[in-house]
């Protein structure tokens, strides 16, 4: 399966020079937050295919203007063709805006899933805003990940953790690192995975 996962900034080729051909073989868009709500309607109604997202901390307009034919899977695990995404948006704690969490906070949320994570037997991907604290994050309180998603990656070894929130054009992370058998992205603009089940 063909997997675009999005993330902190609208791609001008997608958006700006789109054409039809660039989003043709997608067959699931994973928004990692940060997006304007416009952008996920114009990409879900042009791909054909659903759009899942969680929010970014700088998303508070998504309780103003959702976007439109998306699904929003904050705090779910939800079942795609037998993949399961686990979503868990927000970035850590840095100046009390919408969506954002303190280390404390997010275990908290991870806490009140472990239900769901039992009785589906854990998840494939895990779907953040921010990353893993110590893989892709930053020092900077406002950058760093969370630990609890090291928790995750460790106990249920997903195929995959696509986040955003660190822009590549900070210029010190990778587009793709790898946590013992988890991959791991950064979404950043758009990258096109495939999925293999």
């Amino acid at each position: 399966m063909k997997i675009l996962v999005i993330a902190d900034e609208e791609s001008r080729s997608l958006w700006d020079y789109y054409t039809p051909d660039k989003l043709r073989d997608i067959e699931l868009i994973l928004s990692c937050g940060d997006l304007k709500p416009e952008y996920l309607t114009f990409l879900v109604t042009m791909a054909h295919c659903p759009l899942l997202y969680i929010h970014g901390n700088h998303d508070g307009i998504y309780e103003r203007k959702k976007p439109e034919g998306c699904i929003c899977i904050e705090n779910q695990i939800y079942e795609y063709k037998g993949i399961r995404i686990l979503g868990l948006g927000g970035s850590c704690w840095y100046s009390g805006g919408a969506h954002q969490y303190t280390q404390k906070e997010m275990k908290h949320r991870v806490q009140k899933m472990w239900l769901k994570m039992k009785q589906k037997k854990g998840f494939d991907i895990l779907l953040t805003h921010a990353p893993t604290r110590g893989i892709n994050d930053e020092e900077t309180t406002a950058h760093q990940g969370f630990e609890v998603f090291k928790e995750l990656l460790e106990k249920y070894s997903p195929k995959y953790h696509l986040h955003g929130h660190v822009h590549l054009n900070y210029g010190r992370n990778s587009r793709v690192a790898k946590y013992k058998d988890t991959i791991i992205i950064n979404g950043y603009q758009s990258y096109i995975f495939e999925y293999e089940g």
